[in-house]
């Protein structure tokens, strides 16, 4: 009798006689293969997400070759070692020629569907894009409790290139098949079980449930259960492909891919399964070569990049926050607070006044329950978040915290007290973190005992939906604080990209560019909803004017005559005057029912309104501007070049570490649209020489608000693009 290890790693030198792995190429190092009872599990061994790199297809192919040649085996289990299954393919090898000989994953496929002997996929962690793709080839699925299922290929601006799009709709059906292609979400075990993604759901090792599960297939000699010959599931629904269509304006408004992912599940219901992927494969190479698709994956390692910071290794201490606590229960604080209690971390919020304490966790509660009313949050998950959070008058509650998050009104005065206060309450080596969108950092820091545990945290309203958290570097902010500010963000949902402190940090500090030209447009000829729709069919989720209205009007205002007190602006900048004048009306928003543009009761569609129309027209006459028709492309030149050049000086200053980490924070702050990569990236395709021209010509035409960035006129001059800079 064999042992259950006679099967060596693919590659190895030590091979049993028996079952000989003598077809094995080299490169097949990254599958291993042990025999237990007849069953051989080919076990990928791929770290860190076990991706289908080159290699990979080889060593399952070699595998199953051998095991159908062996009259001992019944049959396999294909499972991936470590923490997953196979995560996807490999987003690196896209587009790149593969060595000679080495087999793909449509070879692969191929090779499992056709074995003559069953496979069984034994999935835990994720079975993700290509990753599924291979487990749909395969005669049967079974999962293991925490699995998670998913094609995401369209949030690359791709779509499942590798017979999802045919197969899929054919186990679970046309409806749930394409709705889960097109949105690119993930299915959670349970979901997969009860939609027929697999077949079983198992607890304990997903070896072991793979191989009981193969075993019994062997025993009862049961006929090889083949996708691409399933076609009871195959009849379409009335209408359901223009319904799709019709969806798919609204979410996927500017994008290719998804409108493709629908057309191939059509060609799934209308045509034979080897034309349907033969279509899939013409549509699959028509959007990978598409600029959506390379913006997507250059955001996808972006994101991935912001979390890597050169000077704070991997191995510095971290500390686990297990409680924290946010001082302030207006609209920040209230958000924040539930991020914490979302992520299940206990948190105190702090208030000065019980009106004000009362009110704050009365609209955290009133948040979660119409979350709850609209079906996105079950009861118990409310119930769970409410339990984490408690409420008190007396800040002393902040003394056990690992972390206590300011969100108070952004005055410098306010918080440098509040901080000394902090100070002296707060344990040792407890992180003080100032939710500032503007302030000092380091001033604030300053006025504690203990700057090097003083770090910025500007989560972006609202903070308990927002994913992005700038997180802000004071002079003396030490790494650990760094690291442990960094790690949080992951239970807290939220992506942490590291800055500097400067005015505005960074996005905050690119978008003052950006809202200054959104009015000066007005000025000269735009109304607020001419700037909108262009940024809008740009493809933003909403234009300067529209967001002012969701955030408040009021805010901003409040911010800016405080700090025209403080610190008055030159007297020959141009300056509008119409933020001032639309909140001396009372105009401050949703809230109000009428901003820049007007609101029906209980409808939070914008509506153009006469009287703002007439009072933008009525300031560029008191202020002898002579109005003119402006285009759409203007407005797109005039709004997004101040993102590029201010993003230019701020990597000349070394306050973002990557034009990347740039790109983030407008992709998740400011909805800048993803399929074009955010506004660093959009240069390099714009080409910098082209960017520079036209700062050049406006610089001629208005003055020096336009002068080029001095990196930007390097880049520009040696044929390099911002996506040349490394961090460091």
């Amino acid at each position: 009798m064999r042992s259950p290890d006679c099967l060596a790693a693919t590659g190895a030198t030590k091979v049993r006689a028996d079952f000989p792995l003598t077809r094995v190429p080299p490169m097949s190092s990254l599958v291993r293969t042990v025999l237990q009872d007849g069953i051989v599990l080919i076990i990928v061994e791929n770290p860190p997400v076990n991706a289908l790199s080159v290699g990979v297809p080889d060593g399952i192919m070699a595998a199953l070759a051998e095991g159908a040649a062996d009259p001992q085996v019944g049959g396999f289990v294909l499972l991936g070692g470590g923490r997953t299954f196979i995560a996807g393919a490999d987003i690196r090898e896209f587009g790149k020629p593969r060595p000679p000989g080495a087999k793909t994953i449509f070879d692969l496929i191929a090779a499992l569907e056709a074995s003559p002997k069953p496979v069984v996929a034994a999935i835990h962690g994720t079975a993700l894009g290509g990753g599924l793709e291979v487990a749909l080839a395969c005669h049967w699925r079974v999962g293991v409790k925490g699995s998670q299922y998913g094609l995401p290929e369209v949030k690359l601006g791709i779509l499942p290139g590798a017979g999802g799009t045919q197969r899929l709709p054919r186990l679970i059906g046309l409806e749930p098949a394409a709705r889960l292609i097109v949105s690119g979400e993930f299915v959670p075990a349970e979901k997969a079980l009860a939609l027929g993604i697999v077949d079983q759901l198992a607890e304990g090792e997903p070896a072991d449930a793979g191989a009981a599960f193969a075993r019994q297939v062997v025993a009862e000699d049961r006929p090889l259960r083949r996708i691409r010959d399933m076609a009871d599931k195959l009849a379409v629904p009335d209408g359901l492909f223009e319904e799709l269509r019709r969806s798919i304006a609204r979410s996927g408004r500017g994008q290719v891919a998804p409108w493709r992912c629908i057309d191939c599940v059509e060609a799934a219901a209308t045509l034979p399964f080897d034309q349907g992927l033969r279509r899939e494969r013409e549509l699959f190479e028509e959007c990978l070569a598409s600029p959506q698709s390379k913006a997507l994956r250059h955001f996808f390692f972006a994101e991935r990049e912001a979390a890597k910071i050169p000077d704070v290794p991997k191995d510095t201490p971290v500390t686990p926050v297990r409680k924290a606590a946010v001082i302030g229960a207006g609209t920040m604080g209230g958000g924040i607070a539930m991020s914490f209690a979302n992520a299940g971390i206990p948190v105190t919020l702090v208030e000065t006044a019980a009106e004000a304490l009362d009110r704050g966790i009365g609209t955290i509660r009133a948040n979660y329950a119409r979350t709850v009313a609209s079906g996105r949050l079950p009861q118990a998950a409310m119930d769970r978040a409410m339990a984490q959070l408690s409420g008190t008058l007396d800040l002393a509650a902040i003394a056990d915290a690992d972390i206590v998050v300011e969100a108070v009104f952004e005055d410098m005065a306010v918080k440098k007290d509040l901080f000394r206060r902090i100070d002296g309450i707060a344990k040792a080596g407890a992180m003080l973190a100032t939710n500032t969108s503007t302030l000092d950092v380091d001033e604030i820091a300053a006025a504690t005992g203990r700057p090097e545990k003083v770090i910025g945290t500007h989560f972006f309203s609202p903070a308990n939906v927002m994913k992005l958290l700038e997180v802000v570097r004071g002079a003396k902010t030490d790494r650990p604080t760094i690291a442990s500010t960094m790690a949080l963000a992951r239970p807290l949902k939220k992506v942490a990209v590291l800055v500097g402190v400067c005015d505005g940090f960074v996005g905050n500090r690119m978008l003052a560019g950006y809202m200054q030209q959104a009015l000066f447009l007005l000025e000269e000829g735009a109304l607020p909803q001419d700037v909108d729709r262009a940024i809008q069919d740009f493809g933003f989720a909403m234009g300067p004017f529209a967001m002012m209205d969701l955030a408040g009007n009021d805010v901003e205002w409040r911010i800016r005559k405080h700090r025209e007190k403080t610190n008055p602006p030159p007297s020959n900048r141009r300056r509008s005057r119409l933020p001032d004048l639309i909140c001396e009306q009372g105009r401050f928003g949703q809230k109000t029912r009428a901003g820049w543009y007007r609101y029906e009761p209980g409808d939070r569609t914008p509506h153009p309104d006469p009287a703002i129309e007439a009072l933008i027209v009525e300031n560029s006459r008191a202020d002898g501007i002579v109005r003119r028709e402006i285009g759409a492309a203007e407005i797109v030149q005039r709004c997004l070049l101040p993102l590029i050049n201010e993003g230019a000086k701020i990597l000349d200053e070394g306050l973002a570490l990557r034009p990347g980490d740039i790109d983030v924070i407008w992709v998740y702050g400011y909805g800048f649209p993803a399929y074009k990569g955010g506004p660093m990236f959009h240069a390099d395709q714009l080409g910098l020489p082209e960017v520079l021209a036209q700062l050049l010509r406006l610089e001629g035409e208005q003055g020096s608000f336009w002068t080029p960035s001095p990196l930007l006129v390097r880049l520009a001059e040696a044929g390099r693009g911002f996506s040349s800079l490394k961090a460091g």
